[in-house]
């Protein structure tokens, strides 16, 4: 390129101002979404309550605001949330004192007695089951000896052990039944205290009023391209000072493009050119033309081996110097 050339964007410059102008869009999107609200219940409102300043990897300071989100309730439902909390309270400090009468009684271990809960059962059972086993039997018998079946026959005794089982099992169930009833009722009178503590600890709880306000719209802020700008910017210079460097530098397709490419040494003696005029010069200082060969109508632009060193051309076999391209800078 020529020495009017568009410089590179610095990268660390671009990128400290592309955070910039990220802060400054997520500031604005911020302030645009802090709507404040009224409803029935009370009112809701962002106030700026101090700001946060952090450093950029350059080294710069980076101050942002920090809000605060304030509710409000109305009087009813400030007189309804104090009378709330004053309960809350009253149940803690029943909770507080009835938690001190359980450490006491946890201290003791849970106690059960199985022949305890059997005779229980059996006690109370036996003035209506008893009787009617003792009926049963009676009717066993009779029945057997219509059969014709006597006392101390098999088949008499067959009978009679079939029903003792059926009775004996009957009193086995009455004991089971009676056994886990009354673990049942003994096990709710160990838990009942401390099911008291628990409920007055897990009171209820007063409905927060901020779900009373409407949910606040989101307003998207398009974030400004900063970066892109730059180097787009950079790349329409590039551009332009590319075209006006002609075909040597920047126009694809040239003779003198083609030469670089492929490191051929291209005809650029000045006898061989005409209609030769200066247009600008390389980063070194060399003379840049443009020029027709000789016979032809077709525009070029390039250097003029008079005027580069030995090492950048070449003479032919019809004595006229050629330049090597891509040795020119």
């Amino acid at each position: 390129m020529g020495k009017d050339a568009p410089q590179a964007p610095d990268p660390a410059q671009t990128a400290s101002a592309q955070g910039q102008w990220n802060s400054f869009t997520a500031q604005q999107q911020q302030a645009m979404n802090m709507v404040g609200q009224n409803s029935p219940y009370g009112s809701l409102a962002y106030t700026q309550t101090g700001s946060s300043t952090m450093t950029d990897p350059n080294g710069k300071q980076i101050t942002v605001p920090q809000f605060t989100a304030n509710t409000t309730l109305s009087p009813s439902q400030q007189a309804i949330f104090d009378k709330t909390q004053s309960a809350q309270g009253n149940l803690a400090d029943l909770a507080n004192n009835q938690s001190g009468m359980l450490k006491d009684y946890l201290s003791k271990p849970f106690e059960f007695n199985n022949q305890d809960a059997a005779d229980w059962a059996f006690d109370m059972g036996k003035t209506r089951i008893l009787p009617q086993q003792k009926q049963d039997t009676e009717a066993l018998q009779r029945q057997l000896l219509q059969r014709g079946l006597r006392p101390g026959t098999d088949q008499y005794a067959a009978e009679m052990t079939r029903l003792g089982n059926q009775q004996g099992d009957q009193l086995n169930q009455l004991a089971l039944q009676g056994r886990s009833q009354a673990f049942n009722e003994a096990a709710y009178t160990r838990a009942s205290p401390i099911n008291e503590v628990t409920s007055l600890l897990s009171g209820s709880q007063v409905t927060q009023p901020g779900q009373t306000f409407a949910s606040t719209p989101q307003t998207q802020v398009g974030g400004v391209d900063y970066s892109g700008l730059v180097n787009s910017n950079y790349a329409q210079q590039t551009a332009a000072n590319n075209a006006q460097m002609g075909g040597m530098f920047g126009l694809g397709g040239t003779l003198a493009m083609g030469a670089m490419k492929y490191g051929l040494p291209l005809l650029s003696d000045r006898r061989a050119k005409e209609d030769i005029r200066r247009v600008g010069e390389t980063d070194s200082g060399i003379p840049i033309y443009t020029y027709r060969y000789k016979g032809s109508p077709v525009s070029h632009m390039g250097v003029l081996a008079d005027e580069v060193g030995d090492d950048m051309k070449v003479m032919g076999d019809d004595g006229l110097f050629r330049v090597y391209y891509d040795r020119v800078h």
